[in-house]
């Protein structure tokens, strides 16, 4: 299941955001409310962290510490979060009224850059992660909009699905879901249970999207290099899926694919012509799928 209590790669992940919205002038994904929701203090302590090598073994210039953002830690965040994002814009804009599922939200601040007040949103998390966030919105003075709802899940004791409905989600209204940069570290059974979960909430026309890393291929050293980084950090990526065990999985749940990006099309579509060296991890996949419960829509 889903579980992201604060870890040190999704605080890289919300880093990156601010990061690439304060200094890029061709931006991927603008996230203008990252830094403000980090605050200096943490995102600096991030910056930091990463300078010195993750174990304070060294000490890397600025241009090294923005290299090594730029080359291992922003291309996923980024294309990911554009990608979900625009999906939702179009699914929004067909159906009118929607439900906005998060898993695993973390420092997402989708819910106050939002000003499409037919998309009703849940955040789903952690107890201790849920707590942190609604702490820093309250230190921010932010207002917390009408349509959003917090969804503590303790996701070794509790079903996603059930703590849903309880906070008022409607199984009978189309719903947008996304689950980032979770796939990572589960195996595709485990990951299946939080699909699985999704379909039994699903209206008929409702969207999964996520992204998920490539199980086999001939891939080069940053690869590999991620892996061992957030090892390092506690949290072991588990080798990936292939592209017909999701395809078959979503297909035995009742969703259909209706976009799939290899790392190809990602690189196509994010980071062609760019002039700061952001490139496409080469085995990671982003994918949108409809829940047709079996049938196939002309």
């Amino acid at each position: 299941m889903v579980d992201k209590r604060e870890s040190v790669t999704a605080k890289i992940c919300a880093f990156v955001r601010a990061w690439h919205s304060n200094h890029s002038r061709q931006k991927i994904y603008d996230d203008y409310l990252a830094f403000d929701f980090m605050g200096k203090e943490e995102y600096d302590g991030i910056y930091d962290m990463i300078s010195r090598g993750f174990d304070n073994s060294q000490q890397f210039s600025r241009d090294d510490t923005e290299q090594i953002i730029t080359e291992y830690f922003a291309p996923i965040p980024l294309s990911r979060i554009h990608f979900s994002e625009s999906r939702l814009a179009d699914f929004a804009e067909e159906n009118e009224k929607i439900q906005y599922v998060i898993c695993g939200a973390g420092s997402d601040t989708f819910s106050f850059r939002n000003d499409n007040e037919n998309i009703e949103v849940f955040e789903i998390d952690h107890p201790d992660t849920q707590r942190y966030k609604l702490e820093k919105i309250k230190n921010l003075e932010w207002n917390i909009p009408k349509n959003i709802h917090y969804v503590p899940v303790d996701f070794e004791n509790e079903r996603m699905c059930e703590k849903l409905v309880e906070s008022g989600f409607d199984p009978n209204k189309k719903t947008f879901f996304s689950i980032l940069g979770v796939s990572y570290y589960l195996t595709l059974d485990v990951f299946a249970d939080t699909l699985r979960q999704m379909s039994e909430l699903s209206a008929l026309g409702s969207v999964v999207v996520f992204d998920y890393p490539i199980k086999t291929g001939n891939f080069p050293r940053r690869v590999e290099k991620l892996e061992n980084i957030t090892e390092s950090l506690g949290e072991v990526m588990r080798g990936g899926f292939d592209y017909n065990e999701v395809s078959r999985t979503l297909y035995s749940l009742g969703f259909q694919i209706d976009t799939y990006m290899s790392p190809e099309k990602v690189q196509r579509e994010y980071f062609d012509g760019r002039k700061d060296n952001l490139k496409a991890f080469e085995n990671v996949s982003l994918i949108s799928a409809t829940y047709t419960a079996g049938y196939v829509f002309e």
